[in-house]
């Protein structure tokens, strides 16, 4: 793993060591207030044996903007970038070879202050590990069923929204587990305001192909900005669709699918890459999306990012880095 540490206000000398366990105190600032940030990116095996690591640079961006959120120092694009590279190369015997494969990346930063309260912290490590993956949801490509989050609210205009943090997916867990045992995959969220408007899916963002178009939410705060989201609006406006990026109500959601105007529905996300949507339940009501199949477009999306990501077709926007 790569190991980075912050003090004295300053990133110290990086290193990559045997993975293992770390030793902290039971006062380390992170368990008790939250200061800490992640990405998760993958690797891929291309059919020329070399690896390809998907939109390096934007996972980067990302990161830095999450920590900015956190008061955490950030991490400059190309160390971070030159970090996940080297450590990949290092590990490239554990990047699997069979298609539908990778290796995830999960780099994170977390204070490292041994205090008991709430204030910056002046320590940090960031940490760099990797494992091997397959698929992520069970249903592989199969369309998931999903259910809103009732009650519950993921993030407000001028929280923690657009911040890949702790904190965000703490919230999530409590609402995942009622969805799953009721038998859906995944919650779809609804603004914490008029609880009326979609912001994105649990772990994913989500949109929707109506009248050809394709909508999804905009981001103002409460939305993470997924790489893969703008992976395909960048793909959709070179095909040359429609691409709306607006606010849309479940109510909207569930008349369009039962009218026949809504044709497809999807999340999007690095761990599934394209997720199709094959039933949506809000408030004792279910509406069933292109008769729980998959749409082209999904399909589509879903090949045409695979397929850069293996190296398998033209990367017109340059978003694969080779080692």
């Amino acid at each position: 793993m790569f190991r980075m540490d912050y003090s004295h206000g300053k990133w110290n000398e990086p290193e990559i060591v045997p993975y293992g366990p770390i030793q902290v105190p039971p006062s380390l600032s992170t368990l008790h207030y939250g200061q800490t940030v992640f990405e998760g990116l993958k690797a891929f095996r291309n059919r020329n044996g070399g690896i390809n690591i998907f939109r390096l640079d934007k996972h980067a961006e990302r990161m830095k903007h999450s920590c900015e959120r956190v008061c955490i120092p950030t991490v400059d694009n190309e160390t971070f970038i030159e970090a996940v590279e080297t450590l990949v190369d290092q590990d490239r015997d554990w990047v699997p070879k069979a298609r539908g494969t990778a290796l995830y990346i999960r780099p994170l930063i977390f204070a490292t202050d041994s205090y008991i309260g709430v204030r910056v912290s002046e320590n940090y490590s960031f940490l760099i590990i990797t494992s091997p993956v397959a698929a992520y949801f069970k249903e592989g490509l199969n369309p998931v069923r999903l259910m809103t989050s009732g009650s519950f609210v993921r993030a407000c205009p001028g929280g923690l929204g657009e911040a890949k943090t702790a904190a965000n997916y703490a919230a999530s867990l409590l609402p995942q587990v009622e969805a799953n045992r009721k038998g859906y995959s995944q919650v779809i969220w609804l603004d914490a305001i008029e609880g009326k408007y979609i912001d994105e899916v649990g772990t994913m963002n989500i949109c929707f192909v109506k009248d050809g178009a394709l909508i999804t939410p905009p981001l103002g705060g409460t939305i993470l900005p997924g790489i893969t989201r703008d992976s395909v609006l960048q793909l959709a406006r070179h095909w040359g669709m429609t691409v709306e990026e607006r606010r849309i109500s479940i109510d909207e959601v569930m008349s369009s699918i039962e009218d026949g105007s809504m044709t497809e529905a999807f999340g999007t996300g690095t761990a599934a890459v394209i997720s199709p949507i094959g039933e949506i339940h809000h408030k004792g009501k279910s509406a069933i999306v292109n008769e729980g199949r998959i749409g082209p477009v999904s399909q589509k999306l879903y090949d045409t990012i695979t397929g850069i990501q293996y190296g398998e077709i033209e990367d017109p926007f340059g978003w694969v880095r080779t080692i």
